[in-house]
């Protein structure tokens, strides 16, 4: 990819329509290649593939088909691929490793099925991080990043685009930045970095006091309580809480999530080659984090391919904004006032300061060139 000031970054697109002679996986793979995968030496080295594995309940999430293409490609060219996300912030299905791994396996995410191991990037409990300098980081200075993803030489993110609540769209950057997370860093993400006991699930146990480095836990009447002055926000509280009554709190803005949401995806990709690919289908208006999915907003758009994260997930929300809007959706049934499809849906949300967040700080570029194979 040309790095001049200048210069656009190139997107490679194809739509979902196949022949006789070649079917939509072989189809995504040429696409890679043509966007120019080959192009990074693999040979010997550690390839994270970042994805989503679904919540458990969840059908919109990519079928583990599209990932075995990715990882069937970086085998041949002599990487050594792994599937790895993160464990959540949120109560669900993929809030600690063991249970992360089941939803993974339940949705079809297997050595078997995919060709590779699934590795959760942050541990058992989400605790296990590396403090990762963020370059040119307003709101972010150290993100805290699962340490494998951080052991990884290679990072390729396999995206579901889709429609969000909180920052608009969900694609490569949020994939990344959001997903690569430690349960702390999507903690720091989400709110000012404090948490606080939910008194009705807290049983008194102690082990948040024993886990705290800082003193700032305390046990009263078999309730824990945490001292927001000495609390220093790391979040393994919440991590080790056996009821969830240990919680993040919720007090940013969607503006501020997704600016430190695109540092902490800066931290992660800086210094190291890597890889975009995303799939818009089943453009759901909500996270695939949801242990459900509403009918999508649009028909299925199709495939991209790209260096940048920035350019892909513009290229995606352009795509998608050109679609007319699906009937009986979430999107039908509101005001169509915006111009824009993501905004149209989540009318609180802009994911448009996102990318000029990402331009700021150099992740990627605002401007591309669309290629279509």
């Amino acid at each position: 990819m040309d790095n001049s000031e200048s210069a656009s970054s190139k997107v490679y697109f194809t739509n979902f329509r196949t022949t006789f002679q070649e079917g939509l996986l072989p189809k995504m793979r040429r696409l890679m290649i043509a966007a120019g995968i080959k192009d990074i030496d693999f040979a010997g080295k550690y390839v994270a593939i970042k994805m989503h594995f679904g919540e458990v309940g969840n059908l919109a999430f990519l079928r583990p088909n599209y990932a075995k293409v990715v990882v069937d490609l970086v085998r041949e060219l002599g990487g050594k691929p792994f599937l790895v996300d993160c464990n959540t912030l949120y109560v669900g299905s993929r809030k600690n490793a063991l249970d992360h791994l089941d939803a993974a396996y339940l949705n079809g995410f297997s050595p078997l099925s995919t060709g590779c191991h699934v590795l959760i990037g942050d541990g058992l409990k989400g605790t296990d991080e590396v403090y990762v300098p963020v370059p040119r980081g307003e709101y972010v200075k150290e993100a805290k990043i699962g340490r494998v993803v951080m052991d990884a030489d290679i990072v390729i993110s396999l995206n579901h685009f889709k429609a969000h609540e909180a920052t608009g769209f969900g694609g490569a950057i949020k994939n990344i930045g959001m997903g690569c997370g430690s349960r702390a860093g999507k903690m720091e993400m989400h709110s000012a970095g404090k948490p606080y006991v939910y008194e009705k699930k807290c049983i008194g146990c102690s082990s948040c006091q024993k886990n705290c480095a800082h003193d700032a836990i305390t046990i009263a009447n078999k309730k824990a309580s945490i001292d927001q002055d000495a609390c220093t926000g790391c979040g393994r509280c919440i991590g080790v809480c056996p009821t969830d009554a240990v919680r993040p709190g919720a007090d940013n803005s969607n503006d501020v999530l997704n600016y430190k949401m695109v540092e902490y995806a800066a931290a992660i990709l800086h210094g190291r080659p890597h890889f975009h690919v995303s799939l818009a289908m089943d453009i759901s208006p909500y996270c695939d984090c949801h242990a459900e999915n509403d009918a999508p907003i649009v028909p299925d758009v199709g495939m991209f391919a790209s260096f940048d994260p920035v350019a892909i997930d513009i290229a995606c929300a352009d795509e998608i904004n050109k679609q007319p809007v699906s009937a009986g959706s979430c999107l039908d049934e509101k005001e169509h006032i915006h111009g824009d499809h993501f905004c149209d849906t989540h009318p609180s949300t802009d994911w448009k300061g996102q990318i000029a967040h990402a331009e700021k700080i150099g992740l990627g570029r605002g401007s591309y060139e669309l290629i279509k194979i």
